[in-house]
């Protein structure tokens, strides 16, 4: 363990204020970008800043079982993912779609139990029931705060779905290949997953509609989801338990309300503040460690 774990922490809570950051700002690309193409530009733009790790490396054999593993990650956690988030925040806030990802540890907690048997303890049972009461409050809400769309919110649901299968699929793989090459890898797969939508999309689109502040955006969304939020996540967990680093999940929603609020022009209301303390509740409850660790 290192022994300068504040930095480390810093490392993991950066990596969770990425994402919140790049879901909060996808909400105007996917305004000035269609869906398919946007998120083809993205597996591309990932694709070339991870070209290292994305050719095939010396004396390095993955067996088929791999293969199909990584294609199955890539499918859910790339591919329906992708769709998912950027559909949902397109009719949604960034806020709510903050605070309905911030479920993804209860989410993991549930999928390992129906898929990998896991045990499911009182304390994840209890951070399931808390996902649903905050998401119920964000649907049952009225007014400006409950303005968001039934369907954006659904699809939301749908992408931490398909992002806790990513990550339950990925506890086999990680044993076989090193991080960075696992997320180079599904990057690829998402890449050709999305290639004949992104093109379908791109031969009636007007490129020049789009104003350069938007493809700096972009920039940063394709970089932040599949090298930045990677890189810090990895090194912040070389100097911390890894049972201690799903914690720091809170920062996603944190992130994304603030860049909703401050740069999207969002307004906060009571039942966003209760969902947020039902999904900070249900975060700290999967993952805060043990006695035990």
């Amino acid at each position: 363990m290192s022994a300068h774990p504040i930095r480390s922490y810093a490392l993991l809570f950066a990596s969770m204020a990425v994402v919140g950051s790049y879901v909060a700002l996808s909400k105007p690309l996917v305004a000035a970008l269609p869906v398919f193409l946007l998120a083809w530009l993205r597996f591309g733009i990932g694709g070339l800043a991870m070209l290292r790790q994305t050719l095939p490396q010396p004396g390095e054999h993955i067996s088929r079982a791999t293969w199909r593993a990584l294609f199955l990650q890539s499918f859910f956690g790339n591919f329906l993912f992708s769709i998912c988030m950027l559909y949902g925040v397109s009719k949604t806030s960034a806020t709510a779609a903050g605070v309905i990802l911030a479920t993804l540890p209860a989410m993991v907690a549930l999928q390992s139990r129906v898929i990998l048997g896991e045990r499911l303890a009182p304390r994840n049972l209890a951070a399931v029931l808390l996902a649903v009461a905050g998401i119920a409050t964000l649907g049952l809400s009225k007014g400006e705060a409950g303005s968001n769309s039934l369907a954006g919110n659904l699809l939301l649901i749908g992408a931490v779905a398909c992002e806790a299968a990513y990550v339950v699929i990925g506890k086999r793989v990680s044993a076989h290949l090193p991080p960075l090459r696992v997320s180079a890898l599904i990057n690829l797969v998402g890449l050709l997953l999305m290639t004949p939508f992104g093109l379908w999309q791109a031969t009636s689109f007007n490129f020049a509609s789009v104003p350069a502040s938007m493809w700096w955006l972009l920039l940063f969304y394709a970089l932040g989801a599949s090298v930045f939020s990677v890189w810090l996540w990895m090194s912040g967990l070389r100097g911390v338990p890894a049972n201690h680093a799903g914690v720091f999940t809170i920062a996603l929603p944190l992130a994304s309300s603030a860049v909703g609020v401050i740069f999207l022009g969002e307004t906060l209301h009571l039942p966003h503040f209760i969902a947020f303390g039902c999904a900070v509740a249900g975060v700290l409850l999967v993952a805060w460690p043990g006695k035990r660790g």
